[in-house]
Order: C-alpha cells, then sequence, then structure tokens
C-alpha cells in the first residue's frame, strides 16, 4: 500500500505528517512507525504525527516517538501539525484541537509562526539540583555552565535511565542563562534516545521552571535551542502557570510516498 506522507520541522524538531482522517494508516504497527522514522532506511523523522478526525474539535493529533511507540504531547510537533492542518485545509488561521494531555488552542500567523496553547502547570517541583515539572511530557531541568560542550547524550541519558525516574524515564533539559530574559537549552529526548535539536515542551518547561526559580522575573522568555529560537510566555498567579503559549516557526519540507 502506498501512504502519502508530508515532511515537517520546527527549529529543528522534524516529524512525519500523515493524513489518517480516512483511517487506513496501521496505527498499532511499531515496527512500521519506527522504519518510517529511520533517518538511514526509512523516511526520517524524531517523530510521527497522525492528523485525524475528531467530533469535536478541527481534528486530533495522534503523536509516536521515533521508537514507533505512542508517547506523550509533543509541543513543536503540536505546531507544525497545525502548519500542515492549514496546508490540508482543515483550518485557516485559529484552531482548537485535541491531543493526548488534552484540549488546545493555537494561531498561524501570516509569517508561518505558530503559537500554540500549552496545559496549565500547578506542579513545580525544585530540588537542590535541578527542577521536575510536566507541560504535556515529564521534564527534568538543570542548569549547568558549559552548555556548548556539555554532552547532552551521555548525561541525559543517565538521568533518564536512572532511579530519579524509574522505568518510565523522562525527558532531560540542560540550561545556560545568557540574559534576564534569554536562555540557552539542549534537550535529551526519552523514545528518541538522543539530543534533538529542539523540544517544545521542553522549551516550555525550560521558561517555567527559570521562573520559579528566580532566575527571570519575565513571563516572555526567549530560548535558543540548537534548531533555531522559540518563545514561551505565560501568566503566573500563586506559583500555577497559566495562558501557556509555545511560539516558534513551523516549516513545510517536502511530500512524497513510500509503500509499506
Amino acid at each position: 500500500m502506498q501512504i502519502e506522507f508530508y515532511k515537517y520541522q520546527g527549529t529543528g524538531n522534524d516529524f512525519v505528517m500523515i493524513d489518517n482522517r480516512q483511517g487506513i494508516f496501521p496505527k498499532d504497527n511499531i515496527q512500521l512507525i519506527a522504519h518510517l522514522c529511520d533517518r538511514r532506511f526509512g523516511i526520517g523523522g524524531d517523530g510521527l504525527i497522525l492528523l485525524e478526525n475528531d467530533p469535536e474539535t478541527d481534528f486530533k493529533m495522534v503523536y509516536y516517538n521515533s521508537d514507533g511507540n505512542q508517547s506523550s504531547m509533543c509541543g513543536n510537533g503540536g505546531r507544525c501539525l497545525v502548519a500542515f492542518a492549514k496546508k490540508l485545509n482543515v483550518i485557516q488561521n485559529s484552531t482548537t484541537f485535541i491531543a493526548t494531555d488534552g484540549l488546545h488552542h493555537a494561531t498561524i500567523a501570516d509569517d508561518g509562526l505558530v503559537s500554540l496553547q500549552m496545559i496549565d502547570v500547578a506542579d513545580v517541583k525544585i530540588t537542590p539540583d535541578h527542577v521536575f515539572l510536566n507541560t504535556g511530557s515529564p521534564h527534568h531541568v538543570q542548569l549547568v555552565e558549559d552548555l556548548e560542550h556539555y554532552n547532552v547524550k551521555e548525561n541525559g541519558a543517565s538521568i533518564r535511565y536512572g532511579e530519579l525516574y524509574g522505568k518510565q524515564g523522562s525527558n532531560i533539559n540542560f540550561v545556560k542563562q545568557v540574559d534576564a530574559t534569554t536562555f540557552s537549552l539542549r534537550t535529551y529526548e526519552r523514545g528518541v534516545e538522543d539530543e534533538t535539536l529542539s523540544c517544545g515542551t521542553g522549551a516550555t518547561a525550560a521558561a517555567i521552571a527559570m521562573n520559579a526559580l528566580g532566575k527571570t522575573e519575565a513571563n516572555s522568555i526567549d530560548l535558543n535551542v540548537e534548531g533555531g529560537k522559540l518563545v514561551v510566555s505565560f501568566d503566573k498567579k500563586d506559583g500555577q502557570f497559566t495562558n501557556v503559549f509555545l511560539k516558534g516557526p513551523a516549516e513545510f519540507v517536502f511530500k512524497g510516498s513510500i509503500e509499506i
């Protein structure tokens, strides 16, 4: 069977996109999904995303990590899916869609920047050496000095598979402050089991964590990721973070078809 796919990237976080409104994609075939995400033998991507029908919103997002397993929310993937939905004429410039962590609102500007509302965050766990919070996916955030030369894959894997997070694991983020409103970020993503050029839920987590730690008083924070720049904004009241938005580019790369 021939499947048509689209390739999108958001600050270097890349995804295989498939329009599954007809329900023909074999969603439970973990090996197939991993193969499609393989950069040498397949299409290549940090994940695969299905756009599906939803009775109450514009569409449903079904996200798989590159290991083939369905996973928690992906912020950059969500932004790319919004751009994909517009390309398919499913939406125009604003949308409401459903994902694994609930309802999301998003807008897409004329310059292609997508602003995606993330879940509210009320529980931010601060320890002496890291912060842990869930922004649709679990995230460990810690400050490091020499971020540019830091071994993200080795150190990230060590924490991800360590005693701290057990079998489920966590995404691991390493952060360095640039100025009062800007931070640099590198992320080790579970399910990819490597550093990615960008992580949307990770950028969201890093921004909130830095505010919670008192490293910044800003409620609009710039994140320099390996693949570009993201902006995270939020409202904060009584330690709760609401109206959380992740903003950045979401770009179509190419389309094609592959036999499965």
